[in-house]
């Protein structure tokens, strides 16, 4: 045992011995790097960039595969429809998709016409690898010195990428995104390809993308064509191309039509007396003046053709001509009441955006308008965004209690303070409700009684063991977001305590889908634009009522009716007076969050139904507005418009007749506080014209010729001798013989 433990202590006496020679030998060889004064500063100063390289190329790592992700292997060939769109009549309102913009090669373009774009958008495009840090920070130098944004930092490649990939949200997730895919693009395509590709691609104004669009569009020109101002005027609407678009503010196309001009001096291709000629004899273009484009709806359209094309349903034709369920006379009437709206009490509310959706309540979208100025920002506000609902939410949360059958419109509620957990809210103005009947409190959209209901319904449905309040509002949430979904909100809803007051994230689409179906009758609508697709050789390949999908029953209709019943109260006598129509049965809820940041007023007819919103891009606060004051009076203007002239429906389940509406053309056509709205086919007189439409074309194709005969015309056939079977039909006029 002593030899043992002699050897222990020896062992452990060698190693730390050796153990300090190894230290005492490490701290010479380290002490030969020691470094002090000016040089150590460089050491730390490296070691400290190298620590923060390596985290920044982490970072990048990571920001760039959600960029990567929008890419796919026909990322090029993503927007290869070439689509022509009808209005409901049949009459070519727009067009989208690239084959009809890119049929000039690059090597047909002016020369002046390339040099105008780059010397204004990129002048140092051919050399930069699709960022350009020279041109971005000349950019905020000429900006700084300047009152405003003069100079932009994008280059064609980052712009090009918004284009292909991206939505003109303006995030600084997307400038990120934006950022990465310039420089994939410049890895994956020759420069002149992402040239041509940005002028087939961008949005050029007068509902036109590409600039050979633009130049028939605007010049009546192909682009091969045009003159050194014209160039110039039409490379300054890359900028803006609403403000600067010549058949909206000539002179304003003018003046940036100059400074063009000058870029190109500058920029050093071309001399003053070159430019002399086209700035002394501007471009002319072709009067536009009367013509305008549903561009939002059109870009929804356009998505929804997309996703029918990719699923297999319209075949391998890429060239196809929609006809919408657009009412382009009420797209107009409702762009211009947002506009009106927000430029007589935008400064009053310290509101800058609005937008609104108009359907039918079978889903068939009539109106849609995004925001304020297309031109500006492309982003669909009214399709892509999602906001907060607030109260216009809590028809979802009276439906479901509805359904537990425990409730009914007249049943009295508590309209008191509750508390779950240390939550604890509190209605407008911090008014306090005791017992009143539950249509009342809808009225008054009471955010107590809402929680409370959330509530009960959770009791209706409970069947475990511990039962408490905080679980049975937990499951009565559970049911709301059931029927919500089952409604059209597509948007997963997070579930927390102030969901039955409208916390959760929505889009506006799909708050008028999920309006319809109180509409309907409980069928789901889900919304749409396309009534029929034909291909390049004008065959049918789709129609909505035969390939689209069917309108199941989500909710009973006896509680729609109850429900119906309860909503028009609303308007009749609660927060949404102000969207009362003279004559016109109408139902809905408003609704206003936290801090004024959203207002909104969602309503129906039994013809129409109408989503308006007003808030701001930054979700900066509004000025004391809510749902009742300028949605629901902007809401008014739109369907006061849409209802005339047509044969007015209650909406189900609502009793009772309305005053006649004055049809289009009388002269009280303001009995509903609204400008006449021109005469138009109803939609049964739509569809009779379109069919025989179908029906003469078939019979030409089937080897009939047309045969006049009096007033009448025959489509006898030249192939088959007329026989005891056939059959004749007189349709307007025309007889038919099949």
């Amino acid at each position: 045992m002593l030899a043992f433990d002699s050897w222990v202590d020896s062992s452990i006496y060698s190693g730390l011995q050796r153990s300090r020679g190894l230290y005492d030998d490490f701290a010479a060889f380290m002490d030969r790097l020691h470094v002090g004064g000016f040089r150590r500063v460089g050491v730390e100063l490296a070691c400290e960039g190298l620590t923060l390289g390596l985290a920044g190329s982490v970072l990048a790592l990571a920001l760039a595969v959600p960029a990567f992700r929008e890419t796919s292997d026909d990322w090029l060939k993503k927007q290869d429809l070439a689509i022509t769109f009808l209005d409901r009549y049949g009459q070519e309102v727009g067009r989208r998709g690239i084959k009809h913009d890119d049929s000039v090669p690059l090597e047909q373009f002016p020369d002046y016409l390339l040099q105008a774009v780059l010397a204004t958008e990129d002048r140092r495009f051919y050399d930069h690898y699709g960022i350009d840090p020279i041109g971005t920070l000349r950019a905020l130098t000429v900006n700084a010195r300047s009152t405003g944004v003069v100079q932009g930092g994008s280059t064609v490649t980052q712009q090009l990428a918004k284009n292909l990939f991206l939505s003109n949200e303006r995030t600084i997730e997307r400038k990120v995104k934006e950022a990465y895919l310039a420089v994939w693009l410049e890895f994956h395509l020759p420069k002149r390809e992402i040239l041509k590709l940005y002028l087939d691609r961008a949005y050029m104004g007068g509902g036109t993308f590409g600039i050979q669009a633009a130049a028939e569009f605007y010049f009546d020109k192909n682009v091969r064509d045009l003159s050194l101002s014209e160039a110039a005027m039409l490379a300054g609407l890359f900028k803006a191309p609403t403000k600067f678009a010549p058949h909206i503010n000539l002179p304003a196309a003018r003046a940036r039509a100059s400074d063009v001009l000058q870029n190109m001096v500058v920029a050093g291709f071309l001399t003053e007396g070159q430019i002399y000629a086209a700035r002394r004899n501007p471009a002319t273009p072709v009067d536009r003046r009367r013509e305008s484009s549903p561009d939002w709806y059109l870009d929804w359209a356009y998505d929804e053709v997309l996703k029918l094309s990719e699923s297999g349903k319209l075949g391998n034709d890429r060239v196809l001509t929609v006809r919408t369920a657009l009412d382009n006379n009420l797209q107009k009437h409702t762009e211009t009441v947002i506009e009106d709206a927000l430029r007589q009490y935008g400064k009053q509310y310290r509101a800058k955006q609005g937008a609104a959706v108009v359907l039918e309540p079978s889903g068939a979208v009539r109106a849609i308008v995004g925001g304020r100025d297309y031109g500006a920002s492309q982003f669909n506000r009214a399709t892509d965004a999602v906001r907060q609902p607030g109260s216009s939410f809590k028809p979802f949360v009276y439906l479901t209690a509805l359904m537990t059958g425990r409730v009914r419109a007249t049943s009295i509620v508590d309209g008191s303070g509750i508390c779950l957990g240390n939550w604890c809210p509190h209605n407008y103005g911090g008014a306090s409700a005791g017992q009143l009947p539950l249509v009342v409190a809808l009225q008054k959209s009471l955010n107590t009684v809402a929680v409370r209901l959330s509530v009960m319904i959770g009791q209706a449905y409970w069947k475990g063991k511990d039962a408490n309040q905080w679980n049975f509002a937990k499951l009565g949430r559970q049911k709301i977001l059931e029927n919500a979904h089952a409604m059209g909100i597509t948007t997963p809803l997070t579930d927390t305590v102030s969901l039955p007051l409208g916390a959760g994230d929505v889009k506006m689409i799909d708050m008028a889908s999920a309006y319809a179906v109180f509409a309907n009758g409980g069928r789901k609508a889900a919304p749409y634009a396309a009534v029929e697709i034909r291909n390049s050789r004008d065959a049918v390949i789709y129609r909505r009522d035969r390939d689209g999908p069917v309108m199941p029953q989500v909710i009973p209709a006896e509680k729609i009716a109850e429900m119906n019943n309860m909503l028009k109260e609303v308007v009749a006598g609660g927060t949404a007076r102000a969207a009362q129509l003279e004559g016109v049965v109408a139902a809905g809820k408003t609704g206003t969050t936290n801090s004024y940041r959203d207002a909104w007023f969602d309503g129906f007819t039994g013809n129409y139904v109408c989503t308006v919103w007003f808030g701001n891009d930054d979700s900066t606060s509004m000025n004391n507005m809510t749902g009742g004051t300028l949605p629901a009076r902007t809401w008014h203007e739109i369907m006061a418009y849409a209802h005339q002239g047509i044969e007015l429906k209650n909406p189900y389940g609502i009793s009772g007749t309305g005053q006649a509406v004055a049809s289009a053309g009388s002269s009280s056509h303001g009995d509903l506080g609204a400008p006449q709205r021109p005469a138009t086919l109803s939609r049964r007189a739509t569809e009779t014209l379109g069919s025989i439409e179908d029906l003469f074309n078939n019979a030409e194709k089937l080897g009939g010729k047309r045969v006049d005969s009096g007033s009448s015309v025959t489509f006898a056939s030249d192939q088959t001798p007329r026989s005891q079977g056939e059959r004749k039909r007189s349709v307007g006029g025309w007889i038919v013989i099949e």
